[in-house]
C-alpha cells in the first residue's frame, strides 16, 4: 500500500502560518495537512475541509512529544514540514534597545519560544519523517539570526535566539545527514510580513518590502519544493538567497 504524503504546520494559528495550512491544502501533492496549535479549533471556514487535520498542543516537552506520538500512530508520512513557533514581542516582552534592558525572564521566555520549542519539534517530528520520499523542513528564523549582519545591534534576545536556532539547526542536519538522507532542514528569513508580530515595527519599511503572509508561503512552498537535499542546512530568506551566518 502507497504511503500518504503528509504536510505540518506549527504555530497554525499564526500568521504566518494560518497561510501555510492554507497553502498546502492546496497542493495536489498532499494528501493530509496537519496544523499543529495552541487554538482548539481550526478556524471556521477550513473545518470542513477533508484533507486538514487540526492538533491542539500547549508547546510543552511533554505535549510536543504527545503530538509526534500521535502523528505516528495516524501513520504520518511527513514530506513537508513548517515549524512557525516564535516570538518577538508580547506581554510584557519588547525588543531590547540597550543592554540596560536585558531581564532574565524576557531572555528565557524569547529563547523558549524562537530555538528550544522549534528544535523540539525536529527531535520528535524525526519519528514520522518520510522513510522514502524527500522530506523538507522549514523553520522560521531571522536574517537577525545572522552574526556577520548584525550592524545595528539592539534587539538582544530575539537576535540571539534566532541565532542559537541556527546552531542547534546546522547541528541537527548533520547528524540527520548519516541516518535521514532524504531530510532538508531550511532555516527560513520570511522578511518583514504583514503580521502581529511585526506590525509595531512596520512604521521604517517600504510597502514594497513588507510582504504578505500568503506571499510568504507561497515563496516558502517553492523553497521546499526546489532546494536540495545535500545533508545541509540551509539559510535562505524569502527569495531563495542564502544569507550570511
Amino acid at each position: 500500500m502507497t504511503a500518504l504524503k503528509d504536510g505540518l504546520v506549527t504555530a497554525a494559528s499564526g500568521g504566518i502560518g494560518d497561510a501555510m495550512v492554507r497553502t498546502m491544502l492546496t497542493d495536489p501533492i498532499l494528501e493530509r495537512v496537519f496544523a499543529v496549535s495552541s487554538s482548539k479549533e481550526a478556524p471556521k471556514d477550513l473545518r470542513n475541509n477533508g484533507k486538514l487535520n487540526w492538533i491542539q498542543c500547549d508547546y510543552s516537552s511533554v505535549d510536543i512529544a504527545k503530538t509526534a506520538s500521535r502523528l505516528l500512530l495516524m501513520n504520518c508520512n511527513l514530506v513537508m514540514g513548517a515549524i512557525c513557533n516564535g516570538v518577538l514581542h508580547d506581554n510584557g516582552i519588547k525588543p531590547e534597545k540597550r543592554m540596560d534592558d536585558i531581564q532574565e525572564e524576557t531572555l528565557n521566555r524569547v529563547f523558549t519560544a524562537n530555538a528550544i520549542v522549534p528544535i523540539l519539534w525536529v527531535k520528535e517530528l524525526k519519528k514520522v519523517f518520510s522513510k522514502r520520499d524527500i522530506c523538507s523542513i522549514a523553520i522560521l528564523s531571522a536574517r537577525v539570526g545572522s552574526i556577520s549582519d548584525n550592524r545595528l545591534g539592539g534587539w538582544y534576545s530575539y537576535r540571539a535566539s534566532k541565532c542559537a536556532l541556527n546552531m542547534l539547526l546546522k547541528t541537527s542536519a548533520i547528524e540527520l545527514n548519516r541516518k535521514h538522507k532524504n531530510v532538508k532542514l531550511i532555516s527560513f528569513h520570511p522578511g518583514t510580513t504583514d503580521t502581529k508580530l511585526s506590525r509595531p515595527f512596520q512604521s521604517s519599511v517600504s510597502r514594497d518590502k513588507l510582504f504578505t503572509p500568503d506571499f510568504v508561503a507561497t515563496k516558502l512552498m517553492d523553497l521546499m519544493r526546489k532546494t536540495d537535499v545535500d545533508g545541509e542546512l540551509a539559510y535562505l530568506d524569502w527569495a531563495g538567497a542564502p544569507i550570511d551566518w
